[in-house]
């Protein structure tokens, strides 16, 4: 092979045997003549690469349309700029551009077949030609399903200059080229396709200047062609190219190893000739493995990994950086970048004299990496139905030893459990492990283990043997990273495991930690795509939604223009005391020592941009009850405050309603208990609790589970409730933030000269905004709005003015108040108050 590069490591001292006591050997260079080589010839394998490279072109091309279409502003000054760039090329306008096109692709094509044929790549050949006729296709196809779908701004994303409607819509040349060179490649051996991109992506970029094709349709066309010279080049297979036989043969013998004897180990289930991962090479996936000897009769297991095969290994590496967070993972990119770092993981904890298997050397030859490790000690699969209690403390001990060293495994599952000969346990597979690891790192590989354990022996044993080797403290501080997100797949998958092993090794875990501390305890963030993160995303989506599909800034642009300037800054002001009242109400309950009043009342602020992702009364409360148990309050304690306030508002609320509607005389309150509608409710309520009561199971889970939690909330909720300062305080700031409010939509009638009584304008406020937030939309969208403008309608004020107070109430209350609620969020957030 060329360009060897060929190192040499001795992890042993046997090794290092004097070369003058060597055999002699019949070939001058050293190698032993004509050894016995039992290997299979390369094949053809499905490159998992080549997918990802297709999905990568899709998304490619939908950004470009995308971006075309919602950043036409940004996507035109980059053309722009482009064409004024490409004056100096005005010479070649009177050219005429389909030959320019003709020549490229023609040149492209030769270029790679005539090497391809040289090369004796007849397959390959037929192959390529084969894409870059997909390629075209593909763009004909795609150009008239556009064309005759008709959707005048998905056309105008994807035309050029020199665009016809139908078949020409977009430029054909540049997918059946890419096509071409994708199946024809790859780049990095072949000199005529790395050339032959290079002319695409110049004639592309000539093409741009002069205006005759748009950015949009030359990405498209080349992402187009990229997919389908992927599929294609999955679909058949590449050619492997890493080292067989020989060439094996000479890169050991660069590293000292003069090689009489090399067989190959087969599994006839895999097409590619792997074999699944063994302990006999610590585990490599995705490897070619090898029993050789050498002239002195030696015996070792040589491990082949190339770099087609390595890139399934690559990804699931990718998807664990991405999946977690806050603890480091391990990204190789190339066979040589994992074989080196195997080896050197290997070594190190030989070196913290830790039982591992015994390495020799390692030799890199273009596209393989190969490990070589001697073939006496070997390690045996542990039977995990026989495993003791003294086993999981030697596994532990075992681990404990290497994390002390600063190694950690990232990958700690099932078939990593081994034994050597003496039957002691041991942790294997270190491949994806690191040096030098944060304590998060740490900690993660300690609760694999433990969880593992527990599926094994059980949540209690595994805990014991985790004190024993851990200790009491260290255990402790683990509880928060016991979550299924640090559970490997393979622990998943064995038969022991079921949902509830996290839950009991958590309880057992929490009850070593004195009551406060197992309390406070929150899980810690580990994986990016936890049902928390989920929510947070589903929320911002549907604010994003509601405030660019309900918002009607003409509407509410011409209410503002046209309200009287004072009345509308005294609307400001009433905002202002209904957000002091409100952390009033909320600060009431808090403790003294744990009372923060700007943490307080941005938190209120914050409420705003809750409400825009959820129902009127949900977003406040959410954002409570997380302000609360950032300030330290345990949850049944903060559930208990936050019910508290809900207690003090809706209840407080109903009493003014009453008071009021006596005061001013209205009857609009008679109308507002539907009695016949409620007790049906509260019976069919009743009745389901009753019926669900008779079934044992229930009724043994309410009792034993659910009643001691609404027991403890219950006390919680009356201690908070009885103390007369406190409530006297929160009902002050629901005044407050009630009165407020409505005074609010009163300078909001006033903006526009419609005079009200304040009291009954409070009054129809309280009691149409009631029935509007009552609405499931996020903030009662809508509802509010329409209960507002029908209540004030019927009660005299006209038409126009109540829906003009009613938008500009609304533009204050509501809309002014997401980008506070949001930049109050992001406070919050780097503060941890949320």
């Amino acid at each position: 092979m060329n360009d060897q590069t060929i190192t040499a490591t001795s992890g042993d001292d046997d090794s290092k045997a004097s070369l003058d006591a060597r055999p002699m050997s019949d070939d001058v260079s050293g190698t032993t003549a004509h050894p016995v080589i039992e290997d299979v010839a390369p094949r053809r394998i499905h490159d998992f690469g080549d997918l990802v490279h297709a999905v990568s072109a899709v998304l490619l091309a939908a950004v470009a349309i995308l971006s075309s279409i919602y950043l036409s502003g940004f996507v035109t000054g980059v053309e722009s700029d482009a064409h004024s760039a490409g004056r100096a090329l005005n010479w070649m306008v009177d050219l005429p551009t389909s030959m320019l096109q003709q020549l490229t692709i023609v040149t492209i094509a030769v270029m790679a077949i005539v090497q391809l044929l040289v090369g004796r790549e007849w397959l390959q050949s037929a192959l390529a030609l084969l894409a870059m006729f997909g390629g075209l296709a593909t763009v004909w196809g795609i150009s008239m399903a556009v064309s005759t779908f008709g959707n005048f701004t998905l056309i105008t994303a994807l035309c050029s200059p020199s665009s016809i409607i139908g078949t020409g819509l977009l430029p054909d040349f540049y997918a059946g080229s890419a096509a071409l060179l994708t199946v024809a490649g790859p780049r990095r051996t072949r000199s005529t396709v790395k050339w032959g991109w290079n002319i695409l992506y110049i004639s592309s970029a000539i093409l741009i200047l002069l205006s005759i094709n748009s950015v949009t349709g030359v990405i498209v066309s080349l992402s187009v062609g990229r997919l389908v010279g992927m599929l294609i080049r999955f679909a058949a297979g590449t050619k492997n190219q890493g080292a067989w036989g020989e060439d094996l043969v000479q890169a050991l013998n660069g590293i000292g190893l003069h090689i009489t004897s090399l067989k190959r180990r087969m599994d006839v289930d895999l097409s590619h000739g792997s074999l699944a991962s063994t302990l006999d090479d610590d585990l490599v996936e995705g490897s070619r493995l090898y029993d050789a000897v050498d002239d002195w009769g030696r015996a070792f297991v040589v491990s082949a990994l190339d770099s087609q095969a390595r890139t399934a290994g690559y990804v699931k590496q990718l998807w664990q950086w991405v999946r977690f967070t806050g603890v480091a993972m391990r990204r190789d990119r190339s066979p040589r970048e994992a074989t080196q770092h195997h080896m050197a993981m290997i070594l190190g904890l030989r070196n913290a004299g830790l039982p591992t298997p015994k390495i020799y050397g390692v030799a890199d030859t273009g596209e393989t990496s190969i490990l070589v490790l001697h073939g006496d000690d070997i390690m045996h699969e542990c039977n995990l139905n026989t495993l003791s209690d003294k086993d999981a403390i030697a596994l532990l001990r075992f681990l404990s030893v290497a994390n002390k060293r600063g190694y950690t495994h990232r990958r700690i599952t099932p078939d990593t459990l081994a034994r050597l000969e003496s039957g002691t346990p041991i942790i294997a597979g270190w491949q994806n492990g690191d040096d030098a690891s944060a304590a998060p790192n740490i900690a993660l590989d300690q609760v694999q283990l433990l969880l593992l354990l527990a599926v094994l022996i059980g949540p209690e044993r595994a805990v014991t043997a985790g004190r024993d080797v851990l200790g009491d403290d260290t255990m402790i501080s683990l509880t928060p990273f016991i979550q299924k997100a640090a559970v490997p797949a393979g622990t998943r998958a064995l038969p022991g495991w079921n949902k509830h092993i996290v839950d009991d090794m958590r309880a057992e875990m929490r009850a070593l930690a004195p009551q406060e501390t197992a309390e406070a305890m929150e899980p810690v963030s580990l994986s990016r795509f936890s049902p928390r993160s989920f929510i947070g995303m589903v929320l911002l989506i549907v604010a994003v939604v509601v405030i660019f599909t309900q918002l009607k800034p003409d509407e509410v642009i011409s209410a503002v223009k046209n309200a009287n300037p004072v009345m509308a800054i005294v609307c400001l002001v009433f905002e202002l005391i209904a957000l002091l009242g409100s952390a009033l109400e909320l600060g009431a309950f808090i403790e003294r020592d744990k009372r923060n009043p700007l943490g307080i009342f941005m938190s209120q602020v914050a409420q705003g941009f809750a409400m825009v992702s959820m129902p009127a009364g949900v977003g406040p409360a959410f954002v409570n009850l997380q302000f609360l148990r950032k300030s330290g309050y345990r949850n049944t304690t903060a559930t208990a405050i936050m019910s508290a306030v809900m207690a003090v508002y809706y209840g407080g609320t109903v009493l003014m309603l009453f008071v009021i509607g006596i005061f001013t005389g209205s009857d609009a309150l008679s109308s507002m208990i539907p009695t016949n509608t409620l007790i049906v409710i509260v019976g069919i309520v009743l009745m389901a609790l009753a019926v669900a009561m008779m079934i044992p199971p229930i009724r043994h889970y309410a009792t034993d589970r659910l009643l001691p939690l609404v027991k403890a909330y219950a006390r919680q909720l009356i201690d908070v409730l009885t103390n007369p300062k406190e409530l006297s305080f929160s009902v002050l700031g629901m005044l407050i933030l009630n009165v407020a409010t409505g005074l609010e939509f009163w300078a909001a009638l006033l903006a526009f000269g419609q005079m009200t009584n304040p009291l009954e304008t409070l009054f129809i406020f309280l009691v149409a905004n009631a029935i509007g937030s009552a609405v499931p939309t996020p903030g009662g969208l809508g509802g509010v709005e329409a209960a507002l403008t029908f209540s004030f309608g019927a009660a005299g004020v006209p038409a126009g003015i109540a829906l003009s107070a009613t938008l500009l109430y609304r533009a204050l209350f509501y809309w002014l108040r997401i980008p506070l609620g949001a930049l109050s969020m992001r406070w919050l957030d780097k503060h941890n108050l949320i």
